[in-house]
């Protein structure tokens, strides 16, 4: 028989140790108390978020929509990725063995995620503070908030909006803690302890991304706004910090431009910012054409042809009339509103978008060269002061972000831009849809229904030349038939000008500025409507016969030569060659009127170029083409700018400018 007490001590040695036991067996305990407090933890932070996004959101319908996009920010995303995660938690208690290493898988599959939606949150939840603290001035809206928060979540307490704008931060920053807390309750040797270690060192990354993320935004949040100050505020602004940060800019940027100095380079960001300047030029390009449409499309639309009295009985021209009033009413006045909501606004959205990716790019050139100089002097020196090395996280920080989303803005702003135009073109379509569903009764009435596309192309170039033809000739003879084109009224003062063009240049030589001219370039010329020109060459240098080489009497240079028109001098002189003595230039009562001079010769007559209205006694009011009888040629002070007329019987002073020579009544008649 064995002896009982020999197999004793093999007995223990195979028998684990009893104080390692019992610890392995806390550990466990503890690693499932901690599984479970997780959880717990998501069901109950699921559904805070459910009850915000639902219940306290839908009553709290008295704020603008605008406030409750910013309290409750991308809530919806977050509910979205956390459930998906509960469920994956839920999933893993019936693998009780392996749970712990699904787990940490788990977090690993959502590092992303987590990280996009709970960055942006994080990033707003500053400005839903600020909307908080301004809800706290307005007691009677605190109040109703307060009230409304209490009924749904009683243990916010006092705190009310903050306790639950709070909640989804205070729930990122617990992940890492919970983890390490399963992670200490794991032995190192265990199959799950390397990936809670990868899942804890992820979810930290991902907290210190997100202090990262907002940080950048603050930063950015300082030189995106727009603000329009005017030149008093902007030049209050100006101290001796800010002359000497912009003296040192412009130092630091005269050393690169000299190459005493190596200039920082970055690809990655110039590729990015190639690209954001050319979709900036797109948008800018299409919101000015589409301006200039629109703009067409009004004055098209205040046309209204079919509005007239055409005097042409039945047919084509009253077909025409319904079908154009139909049109304007109806589908043109439809086209112009969606024009104006599906392609304009959002254009004028994108363009107001551009603004602040504009004002970042700039902002970072200047934090570039602080950048650059605080590097020149940390190698030179080997330390930098505080301000120093803030101005260079500034830069890095602003660079990061760029970095980081001017491609997703990019091709946000691409896509965006291209639906705008793909709008544009399908509204043109369906308004051509438009037209020719309401013409096909129309056009089925008209004579030449019946006739061939390309038929009817040449049935219209044919008649088009013809009536192009009639118009032409009946143009050369109104033309000639008709008194010499008007001239606009002189400038005041403009006498001894046009006299002394008069006498260096001769008649035919001398031109009218018929509408204000403004000079672009820097040979053009601004003139006013009405100035005298003489002609120097019907065209540039490079042979353009639009523009004209023109002399003022002291300046040279060019004007388009579509607002010249032939200048039929009134001269004054021919008039004053009937006065008598000079009077008062303030033309007082007409009579007693010295006996009237001899008129112009027969072949001749004086007419009113302008309506003129008498604003007193000593003035007579004319007529657009009325004759009158120049009785002086100046006032009573000799001023040749008034001239003592006869109309219809009643005297008194007008402007000379006003009148100008026809011929005899016999030439205005219209030859047979």
């Amino acid at each position: 028989m064995a002896d009982p007490g020999a197999d004793e001590p093999s007995s223990r040695s195979g028998s684990p140790d009893p104080e390692g036991r019992a610890s392995e067996d806390r550990s466990l305990l503890h690693q499932r108390l901690a599984v479970r407090e997780l959880i717990d933890t998501e069901v109950s932070y699921l559904h805070m978020l459910q009850l915000c996004a639902s219940d306290i959101r839908n009553r709290l319908q008295q704020l603008p929509q605008g406030d409750l996009d910013i309290l409750f920010s991308n809530i919806d995303e977050i509910i979205q990725v956390n459930s998906r995660f509960l469920h994956g938690l839920q999933e893993t208690a019936s693998k009780e063995e392996e749970q712990v290493h699904l787990i940490g898988n788990l977090f690993l599959e959502f590092q992303e995620e987590f990280e996009q939606v709970y960055k942006f949150y994080c990033a707003n939840y500053d400005q839903a503070l600020l909307l908080v603290k301004a809800y706290r001035e307005e007691p009677e809206l605190q109040q109703e908030i307060q009230g409304v928060i209490e009924a749904v979540v009683p243990q916010a307490g006092s705190s009310g909006l903050s306790f639950l704008l709070v909640i989804p931060l205070q729930r990122i920053t617990k992940y890492p803690l919970l983890l390490q807390k399963i992670l200490e309750n794991t032995l190192p040797d265990a199959s799950a302890y390397a990936a809670l270690q990868r899942a804890t060192s992820a979810l930290q990354n991902v907290n210190t991304n997100i202090n990262e993320y907002k940080m950048r935004k603050e930063v950015a949040s300082r030189y995106t706004k727009v603000e329009q100050l005017s030149l008093r505020e902007q030049l209050a602004r100006i101290n001796t910090h800010t002359l000497s940060k912009k003296t040192t800019r412009l130092r630091q940027l005269l050393k690169q431009e000299a190459g005493l100095v190596s200039r920082t380079e970055d690809k990655e960001f110039d590729v990015l910012e190639e690209r954001f300047q050319w979709v900036s030029l797109c948008v800018t390009e299409l919101k000015n054409n589409m301006a200039a449409y629109l703009d067409n499309l009004e004055t098209f639309l205040r046309f209204r042809p079919h509005e007239c009295n055409l005097d042409i009985p039945g047919g084509p021209a009253e077909l025409y009339c319904s079908l154009a009033r139909d049109l304007q009413r109806k589908a043109f006045l439809e086209f112009k509103q969606r024009l104006e909501s599906l392609v304009w606004q959002p254009l004028c959205s994108l363009a107001k978008a551009l603004v602040g990716p504009q004002n970042l790019i700039k902002k970072r050139l200047d934090k570039l060269l602080d950048f650059e100089r605080v590097e020149e002097k940390l190698l030179e020196v080997g330390s930098m002061t505080y301000e120093e090395e803030a101005a260079r996280h500034t830069y890095q920080a602003l660079n990061s972000l760029l970095v980081s989303e001017l491609p997703q803005f990019n091709q946000l702003a691409v896509q965006l831009l291209g639906q705008i135009l793909h709008t544009f073109v399908a509204l043109q379509q369906d308004l051509a849809k438009q037209v020719l569903q309401r013409a096909e009764g129309s056009l089925a009435q008209l004579p030449h229904h019946l006739t061939s596309e390309p038929a009817f192309r040449r049935l219209v170039e044919d008649v088009l030349g013809q009536t192009g033809n009639q118009l032409c000739s009946f143009r050369e003879t109104f033309e000639k038939v008709l008194p010499p084109p008007s001239a606009q009224p002189l400038l005041p003062g403009s006498e001894r000008q046009v006299e002394a063009l008069l006498s260096k240049y001769g008649p035919g030589k001398l031109y009218q500025v018929t509408s204000n001219i403004n000079g672009a370039g820097t040979l053009d010329l601004t003139l006013p409507r009405g100035q005298i020109v003489a002609l120097l060459q019907n065209k540039d240098t490079k042979g353009n016969s639009s523009r004209w080489l023109v002399d003022t009497g002291g300046h040279r240079g060019y004007v388009p030569a579509g607002k010249l028109h032939l200048y039929h001098i009134v001269s004054e002189k021919l008039l004053r060659g009937q006065a008598g003595p000079r009077e008062d230039s303030r033309h007082p009562t007409p009579g007693p009127i010295p006996a009237p001079v001899p008129s112009l010769p027969a072949v001749t007559q004086v007419v009113a170029v302008y309506p003129f209205v008498a604003r007193n006694n000593h003035e007579v009011s004319l007529q657009a083409g009325q004759p009158v009888r120049v009785l002086e040629a100046q006032d009573k002070k000799g001023n040749p700018e008034w001239s003592l007329v006869e109309v219809n019987g009643q005297r008194g002073y007008v402007p000379s400018s006003f009148l100008a020579r026809a011929p005899a009544p016999g030439g205005w008649s219209l030859p047979c």
